[in-house]
């Protein structure tokens, strides 16, 4: 095999097992609560848990990826994330009572932790590898799709794990840890460095002066992935509880219901990436148009409750968000030098991983007002990333562009 594609195929097996980790649980949140004994909002708190302590991380393990290497980070955040999925599977023979439900926060904690470390690395280092940028949009549209299949398979694996035990997809997590490790360890070959890294300070410096220059383009950038993110996860987590609460659908009929949106979503990111190739302005056109399917989708579910029309709203609305996901992924790594690029995606990965801390306990306490209400606040911010992509993220007709400084800093950027 070769070395480029092994590595491919190595690294796209991480937000995969990643994506599996966490989203497995939105189909047993649920029967988690039930079990436990807890509320809905307690429950939306394992998904909140690991996203917020990878959010402070991320930054972190970006730079030290910029700092000793990709690989290097990424190898221990596997392991980490493999025993919080261990801590979490054993707590209920650890602990009784609410004591179960502490160590299951607890084992979510530490998957944060290495989730931190993982996927997040892994997109700067596919813009390492390729110099072509219509690979590097091919590549990172790959990682993606691989991100999104997860998504798919999840609903389905974790309800047909629930059905077994309650607690099987975290007991799940170490194993699928385990062949990532293996993947990662024996096909991946990280570029060989031209230089040796720069201080603290020094990088520091070039950060700031990178978000100075582009700060606004990368801004929004940001806080589309944020949004995307918290769409993603809201909806997912208000469908799981409509879906047994209100229609009865348990274990993997209801994950097959779940995935179907995100089947969508999958096919959506798949053909993205393999067409925007290099050019920026299609990149900014498909999201603006990725972003209006997902807003009308869901200021449309606002109007009518019928859950087949719902879930019809809920393909559109996943298919809008996978057209947007490569293109911001390709413009965010393709417009940042490999210096710095660990921690300016790290930072993007950051503000996606808030979408998916707040989407859960937002909508469970959205659920509570009606059903318009909720779904016209959550279409409204869908709306604001419309506005933010028209408004802040402008590449030139080429693609390219010259920097503000382009004396001290000639290479082109995607915006």
């Amino acid at each position: 095999m070769d070395n480029k594609k092994g590595s491919l195929l190595a690294l796209a097996s991480i937000p995969l097992i990643m994506t599996l980790g966490n989203s497995m649980l939105i189909p047993i949140l649920p029967q988690i609560a039930r079990q436990l004994h807890i509320s809905s909002f307690e429950v939306s708190m394992l998904i909140t848990v690991y996203g917020v302590v990878a959010i402070l991380l991320i930054p972190i393990a970006g730079y030290l990826s910029d700092k000793f290497g990709r690989k290097a980070v990424i190898i221990p955040s596997l392991i980490i994330t493999g025993l919080g999925g261990a801590l979490s599977g054993l707590a209920s023979w650890i602990g009784e009572g609410m004591t179960v439900y502490w160590i299951i926060l607890a084992g979510r904690l530490l998957q944060g932790i290495g989730a931190a470390g993982a996927f997040p690395i892994v997109i700067p280092l596919v813009g390492d590898m390729f110099e072509n940028e219509d690979d590097v949009s091919k590549s990172l549209g790959l990682i993606e799709t691989s991100n999104t299949f997860g998504k798919v398979l999840s609903p389905i694996l974790g309800a047909a794990l629930g059905l077994w035990l309650w607690y099987l997809p975290f007991l799940a997590i170490p194993l699928l840890c385990l062949v990532a490790l293996g993947l990662v360890i024996f096909l991946v070959k990280s570029p060989p460095r031209k230089e040796d890294p720069p201080s603290l300070r020094t990088f520091l410096k070039g950060v700031k002066k990178i978000l100075k220059i582009k700060g606004r383009w990368l801004y929004a950038i940001f806080a589309i992935g944020g949004i995307c993110m918290f769409l993603l996860f809201g909806v997912l987590f208000y469908l799981s509880e409509q879906l047994e609460s209100k229609h009865h659908l348990k274990g993997v009929v209801k994950g097959l219901v779940l995935a179907i949106p995100l089947a969508a979503l999958c096919l959506a990111s798949y053909i993205t990436g393999k067409k925007i190739g290099k050019n920026k302005v299609l990149m900014k056109w498909c999201s603006v148009a990725g972003m209006i399917l997902s807003t009308g989708a869901l200021f449309g579910i606002s109007m009518f409750n019928h859950i087949y029309f719902v879930i019809s709203c809920l393909i559109i609305c996943g298919a809008g968000i996978g057209i947007v996901l490569p293109c911001t992924d390709a413009l965010i790594t393709e417009g940042i030098e490999k210096e710095a690029r660990g921690t300016i995606t790290s930072l993007y990965s950051s503000m996606r991983f808030i979408g998916v801390a707040l989407g859960p306990p937002v909508v469970s306490v959205l659920v509570k007002t009606s059903h318009m209400t909720m779904f016209f606040v959550i279409g409204g911010v869908s709306l604001l990333a419309v506005i933010l992509i028209l408004c802040a993220v402008k590449p030139d007709k080429d693609g390219g562009g010259k920097e503000a400084d382009s004396k001290s800093n000639p290479k082109p950027r995607p915006a």
